[in-house]
């Protein structure tokens, strides 16, 4: 009888297309932030890295390489840049939007699997961005580890 083999199931990373996706993913979505009567007030002094470590940042949570914690900064660290920033529902969801509609202009992987793990995670860190924006000291511990997104419910990519 055979051995039942299961294929390894690939990190959200690893089925986004890797590091690439996601630094032209945070490229192209910080020129819509540029552009946005919105976010531009919000954006328009971040730094010329800013969408670099974001895309590292992103990539990281999702399974990919750890560029940004090794090299850029910590999860304590990215909590401390959104204290007194002030975010709003709007702004959140204003980001929430733009950043979709990137994905979707980008052709990033369409399957429900995909996409629903990657909106919750999206959801679950731009609600954490606003809280934390809206006070003034970390109350998490400067060790706090990086988060790690997996697949969820789903388990894996589409099967179909």
């Amino acid at each position: 009888m055979a051995a039942n083999h299961h294929a390894k199931i690939p990190t959200l990373y690893e089925w986004a297309g890797g590091m690439p996706v996601f630094v032209t993913l945070f490229d192209n979505f910080y020129d819509k932030v540029l552009a946005d009567g919105i976010l531009e007030p919000v954006f328009k002094h971040m730094s010329a890295a800013h969408r670099l470590h974001v895309a590292h940042f992103v990539a990281e949570v999702l399974g990919g390489p750890k560029v940004y914690s090794e090299s850029e900064g910590s999860h304590f660290l990215m909590i401390k840049k959104h204290l007194k920033k002030h975010l709003t529902e709007t702004h959140r969801k204003r980001w929430m939007e733009l950043l979709l509609e990137t994905a979707d202009e980008l052709a990033l992987p369409p399957d429900p699997e995909f996409r629903s793990a990657f909106l919750a995670y999206l959801e679950w860190g731009t609600r954490i961005a606003v809280i934390n924006s809206n006070t003034d000291e970390v109350t998490e511990d400067p060790d706090v580890p990086m988060p790690r997104w997996g697949w969820g419910v789903p388990g894996g990519p589409f099967q179909g």
